[in-house]
């Protein structure tokens, strides 16, 4: 089997994209990704990174305004649509999943065209051209968000890194803290503005270091490669002392980043919210107030549920985290609600739903074409041309998951917590039933009386009494309760 997967540009595409990619390797080692990109994104040193091979096709970027630019667009359109249908060929692609960004455009009109299935994944509330189209071209519609309006779209959440979704804050908390050089008594606050920082949230932090500090809160504060000497010579801190004050230009590990902390101050992207609340860590959301707004539609849905703040570039001060902030990380039962409220909306098994559903639809593909050949070499219509029921997610088919060092082999007993099933986006959830979606198929039979057996379908998670994943929930000095 052999996926192709369309997410470049920045970070928000790619991450998804490798993560799904990680879980096709780990359903199935023969399973071949290859990513396509170009040479203008991150995917040129993320991918190679992860040890996926990448395929570079022209970008063609969509002019914001009408310029004569746009009229050079139809050209370089067909030419990165003949390059990707080139690579779709020569790697014999069984279907294209694609995320958004330059390269998703001309990616599904390439499959289209070359027959080949798509599968679309959007992480934004709000869905980008790439995507709008992609949805018009199949029926295999997911998103990250529940309140996402696409066209044949199903609510799946958005893939995140094994690292990150297998983290247990609460067990490595006290490694984690000793690893950035904080104590272990006080709570943490860590603050970060993605790969390259932002300012904005450097120079409200810096003005209210003292604070913070005077209130016995210690700062993780992850700067970004460019403004770490800024914010120093802003807070007038050194590093250390009493109620350490940590300033770091970059994180590798962001999983022992969350580990440390016990709130976070940080932008809304779709990849941060979905990081935050799988792992259970409530924040302060600072949507950035450039684009369509689409971060602040991201952080909203966990912000009404109790999981987080938001607070409007503008208006962050050092003074609104003197005033508003700090009474709520100093109240260790409101941080301790926030973190089990953020847990609540995570869903740490995207990636496996979603690579489930691929490999499903792969061979629901394979099935229809086998039975196409003896009808058309018998002179009868395809069978494809009558409708076939999708593949749905949450019917489960082999190969079952293997087993990870240290964990039994899958089987009926020891499979997965139980996933949701894809729903419509903003449908209202399912009662929580038994089963998994990683679960064989005959295990997710209970026999009535009288020898019938009946179908479950898994429920959507953290539904009352579902289990909580460990590691979620108030931090470290939350013992002190």
């Amino acid at each position: 089997m052999r996926v192709v997967l369309a997410g470049g540009g920045s970070a928000g595409h790619i991450e998804p994209a490798l993560a799904l990619a990680d879980a096709l390797r780990e359903a199935d080692s023969s399973i071949e990704v290859i990513c396509l990109g170009t040479q203008r994104g991150l995917e040129t040193r993320l991918v190679p990174l992860r040890g996926y091979p990448l395929e570079l096709i022209p970008a063609v970027p969509l002019p914001r305004s009408v310029t004569p630019k746009l009229l050079t667009v139809p050209g370089r359109l067909a030419g990165a649509i003949h390059a990707t249908g080139t690579i779709l060929d020569r790697v014999g692609a069984d279907v294209l999943v694609g995320f958004g960004g330059y390269v998703a455009t001309p990616a599904y009109l390439a499959a289209k065209r070359h027959k080949v299935p798509i599968v679309v994944h959007e992480a934004n509330p709000s869905p980008g051209i790439a995507n709008r189209l992609g949805a018009h071209l199949t029926t295999h519609v997911f998103t990250g968000n529940p309140n996402t309006k696409l066209r044949n779209a199903k609510y799946l959440g958005l893939p995140i890194r094994r690292q990150i979704a297998e983290l247990d804050r609460f067990a490595i908390g006290d490694k984690a803290r000793t690893h950035f050089g904080l104590r272990h008594d006080l709570p943490v606050l860590l603050v970060f503005g993605g790969s390259q920082g932002a300012k904005s949230i450097n120079r409200a932090v810096a003005g209210a270091v003292g604070a913070i500090r005077s209130a016995g809160v210690q700062i993780l504060h992850v700067t970004g490669p460019k403004n770490a000497d800024d914010v120093q010579r802003e807070a007038g801190q050194a590093a250390g002392g009493a109620v350490p004050y940590v300033t770091v230009p970059y994180v590798d590990r962001m999983d022992l980043a969350y580990a440390a902390a016990d709130f976070a101050l940080c932008r809304a992207g779709a990849m941060t919210c979905a990081e935050l609340t799988a792992v259970g860590l409530p924040a302060v959301y600072v949507p950035l107030p450039i684009g369509n707004g689409e971060q602040r539609l991201n952080a909203m849905p966990i912000v009404q549920r109790g999981g987080g703040l938001l607070v409007e570039d503008a208006e962050l001060t050092a003074d609104w985290i003197k005033t508003s902030l700090l009474p709520v990380l100093t109240n260790i039962d409101q941080v301790a609600g926030m973190s089990e409220a953020a847990a609540a909306m995570g869903r740490r098994d995207a990636d496996r739903w979603l690579a489930k559903a691929v490999i499903e639809i792969v061979a629901a593909e394979r099935v229809g074409r086998a039975a196409a050949e003896p009808r058309v070499a018998q002179g009868q219509p395809p069978a494809s041309a009558r409708p076939v029921p999708h593949s749905r997610p949450d019917r489960p088919s082999q190969p079952d998951w293997p087993a990870q060092p240290g964990r039994p082999a899958q089987s009926a007993r020891h499979a997965p917590p139980a996933g949701p099933q894809a729903r419509p986006a903003g449908a209202a959830p399912s009662a929580q039933e038994p089963g998994s979606l990683f679960t064989p198929h005959s295990a997710r039979q209970q026999q009535r009386p009288g020898g019938q057996a009946q179908q479950y379908q898994a429920g959507p998670p953290h539904t009352d009494g579902q289990q909580r994943p460990s590691g979620q929930g108030g931090g470290r000095h939350r013992q002190a309760r």
